[in-house]
């Protein structure tokens, strides 16, 4: 599952050992107003049309993000809590690497979400497909002035295409992750059964909301 976008995404993703991932079941669908209403139902319907039951799921995969706060934490929440109640390891991957590792052909390529606020999270890769720096978030117009050092030739995400003018790159799909590129960055960890990392959302920024540290003092004029 992710929540990290616009996309609120689940599927049900079959692993073995020596193939790619299969995709058995997904739902999709770009709100990014609606990731808490939509995203257990999500889950429920593609685990139905899977023919399976939550119990017979091996493991969670879930994107840590970057993304905006309300709808990163979604995820990561729903993600724990199934794993709690199904006593399953919850794996955390990058969002971005989940777009990566999607994207067809071998070379430099530049991954970019959209973080409102007229900015973008972002990292880039080499042409084997490594992550080389980020994830950051910044506004376009930075992130254009850094391309000729990062020496990437295509774009990939919605930030990517929102910003296709000023980046200037070719973009290609997808704008945001699937099942299957989820399961694929954590394939690795899943089939030696390796231990999860720690389910720590990569935010990059502070949320809008904060609590007081102190009461603040009124005196009469």
């Amino acid at each position: 599952m992710d929540t990290a976008t616009p996309a609120v995404t689940a599927g049900v993703v079959a692993l073995a050992d020596g193939s790619v991932p299969r995709t058995l079941a997904r739902r999709t669908t770009v709100n990014a107003r609606a990731h808490g209403e939509l995203l257990t139902p999500h889950v429920r319907e593609v685990v139905a049309e899977a023919g399976i039951t939550l119990a017979e799921l091996h493991a969670v995969v879930v994107g840590a993000g970057p993304g905006p706060f309300t709808g990163l934490r979604v995820g990561m929440v729903t993600a724990a809590t199934f794993g709690h109640a199904l006593d399953r390891p919850v794996y955390p991957v990058g969002t971005l690497d989940a777009i990566a590792v999607a994207v067809d052909g071998a070379e430099p390529l530049l991954v970019a979400t959209d973080a409102r606020r007229r900015e973008v999270y972002w990292a880039a890769y080499d042409a084997a497909g490594n992550r080389v720096t980020g994830p950051h978030v910044q506004r376009p117009a930075d992130l254009a002035e850094r391309l000729p050092e990062l020496a990437v030739r295509r774009a990939a995400g919605q930030g990517a295409e929102l910003y296709a003018d000023l980046l200037g790159l070719p973009v290609a799909q997808p704008w945001h992750p699937s099942p299957d590129a989820l399961v694929a960055v954590a394939a690795k960890d899943l089939l030696t059964g390796a231990d999860p990392a720690p389910l720590t959302p990569l935010y990059l920024r502070r949320p809008d909301a904060e609590v007081p540290v102190a009461r603040k003092r009124v005196t009469r004029p």
